[in-house]
């Protein structure tokens, strides 16, 4: 229980890594905010919570409008009175070529993985520099780092962004005594993943079993992540053991960039 007495809000929590990270979190003994635009799956994940007696609240947030930002972190601090993890974990994408993006797609991406990441780190941080204490991870991606499998471009730019944010927030929040680190993740299989995953196999012409094959083959370890992997990770870099680390950006990815 070596996260007791803690509060964790995790964005995009009703699936995949945000789910993973929700539950493994709660497992370590922190009170949990599971917030995502998907009210349901927020609300869900809180339950799965409940189930193994730790507190949880859902709330529906969309971390591309600073005024629900706003009110995310007031449900939060009306739940439980404080905020002392952060993980910054809601993203979208969609696969297509460099050539296919258009300005909404970069629009609605970077609305949610630059924009809100950024906006989400800075309002929490608000709450966590009276008190000098917090850790923020924030969850990027070996795309930020130029894995050539990326959903698209402007996915890789966000992510990008996301880990440049990172190093920036940490050099400057450490006087308040808070923590900032980034997650990157290489092939995860969620939800996400997978709809990347059957456009893939539709523009290859094989199937779905065959895309998994030529996936796992990539990866030297021989295998995609499941999110509990990136999960385990953000719980750590959340813990005691993690006091001294900040700045730094974590591949979570079987061994595909090799930094």
């Amino acid at each position: 229980m070596i996260l007791n007495g803690k509060v964790a809000l995790v964005t995009g929590a009703a699936s995949g890594i945000g789910k993973a990270c929700a539950v493994m979190l709660a497992e370590a003994g922190a009170q949990v905010v599971a917030a995502d635009i998907n009210a349901a799956g927020a609300q869900a994940t809180a339950e799965v919570i409940a189930g193994f007696q730790r507190q949880a609240v859902a709330v529906a947030a969309d971390v591309g409008d600073l005024g629900q930002i706003d009110a995310m972190v007031k449900q939060a601090l009306a739940a439980f009175g404080q905020i002392d993890i952060l993980v910054n974990n809601a993203g979208v994408t969609r696969r297509a070529e460099i050539m296919e993006l258009t300005e909404a797609d970069w629009d609605r991406i970077h609305r949610v993985n630059a924009k809100g990441v950024f906006f989400c780190l800075q309002r929490v941080a608000r709450e966590m520099i009276p008190r000098r204490s917090g850790r923020i991870v924030n969850i990027a991606s070996i795309a930020g780092k130029g894995y050539a499998g990326t959903s698209n471009a402007a996915y890789a730019a966000s992510k990008g962004a996301v880990i440049s944010l990172t190093r920036t927030a940490s050099q400057q929040l450490a006087k308040h005594d808070i923590n900032v680190n980034s997650v990157c993740p290489g092939v995860t299989r969620t939800a996400l993943s997978v709809a990347n995953m059957l456009v893939r196999a539709r523009e290859n012409g094989v199937s779905v079993e065959e895309m998994e094959r030529r996936r796992a083959a990539d990866i030297p370890l021989g295998r995609a992540n499941e999110p509990e992997d990136i999960a385990a990770l953000v719980v750590f870099l959340a813990s005691p053991g993690a006091r001294n680390i900040t700045g730094q950006n974590y591949n979570v990815d079987g061994g595909i960039i090799p930094e």
